[in-house]
């Protein structure tokens, strides 16, 4: 009798520990006081905060005046609570696009001067997640301070779903985005799919001019597009002499320019990213670290 009673605890304690186990984690309440940048993470899912951005400084974003303005305008707007809009910032590669999103959260964070006030909080969700922007929406809601949600390099492939739940959260969903929450995203496409797909399922379906509407449609529901275009020479030029300026690198122009511009000619490429680079290669070779973010 006692070895039945001892067996049959034993494996109770076992399928308890089994149920234990099996059970979905606790919901931890986040903790947005804990910094002003998070990643969104799944499985489970929580704000992972960012205790320093990877960020450029508003003023060495060069070439991008226009956008930037728009952009930073928005953000403010947004922060006083007033009406703001989703924002795509569409186009050429290493212009900034991200940089410009960064900055302008970091710059208009600056200008709350009340330690008492809501912070805006910047919130990157990876573009392998967006189905999971509910879950996101829905902890920011219920919090006291005000949201950029950012996906950095959004666009969708033929065979992907994943963009409905944005566009149901953006404005078509019943509950739609919170009131504190913007959704800023950057890419290469401005209507976020590939051309080719868009070309291809227009020109096999019996009613060509709605085969891609549903999908296109995404792109109306950022209010604000911005768009970023490749850099002149003379504009490239400034961005690396913006960057040995703000770094104090103890180079002439006569020396770093024609470097520069051999730098972006074997890249086929000018832009701001290319000029990161370059500034980056020419302090190593000079021996001076760069300043922090």
């Amino acid at each position: 009798m006692t070895n039945d009673i001892a067996t049959l605890t034993s494996l109770l304690s076992r399928i308890a520990d089994a149920l234990e186990r099996a059970a979905p984690p606790a919901t931890v309440a986040p903790d947005f006081e804990a910094a002003d940048a998070f990643v969104w993470a799944t499985q489970p899912s929580r704000f992972e905060p960012v205790p320093r951005v990877n960020r450029v400084e508003m003023d060495l974003l060069q070439g991008i005046d226009r956008v930037r303005d728009q952009l930073v305008e928005n953000t403010e707007r947004f922060a006083r609570g007033l009406a703001a809009n989703n924002a795509l910032l569409w186009g050429a590669r290493g212009m900034g696009k991200s940089s410009l999103v960064k900055a302008a959260h970091a710059h208009v964070n600056r200008s709350i001067t009340d330690p008492a006030a809501p912070r805006l909080k910047l919130v990157e969700i990876h573009r392998e997640d967006i189905e999971t922007l509910p879950a996101l929406m829905a902890h920011a809601r219920a919090a006291r301070h005000r949201f950029i949600v950012f996906c950095d390099d959004l666009s969708f492939d033929a065979d992907d779903t994943s963009y409905k739940s944005l566009k149901a959260v953006l404005e078509g969903g019943i509950e739609g985005r919170p009131d504190n929450v913007i959704f800023y995203a950057t890419s290469n496409r401005r209507h976020l799919l590939p051309r080719d797909m868009m070309e291809n399922e227009r020109s096999t379906a019996i009613n060509p001019g709605e085969a891609v509407e549903e999908k296109v449609s995404l792109s109306d529901r950022f209010g604000l597009w911005l768009g970023f275009h490749k850099c002149s020479q003379d504009e490239y030029l400034a961005m690396v002499e913006g960057y040995v300026a703000h770094h104090g690198l103890p180079v002439t122009e006569a020396d770093w320019r024609p470097q520069a511009l051999e730098w972006a000619t074997t890249r086929g490429a000018r832009s701001g990213r290319t000029a990161w680079q370059f500034v980056q290669d020419l302090a190593g070779r000079l021996g001076v670290p760069l300043k922090a973010a």
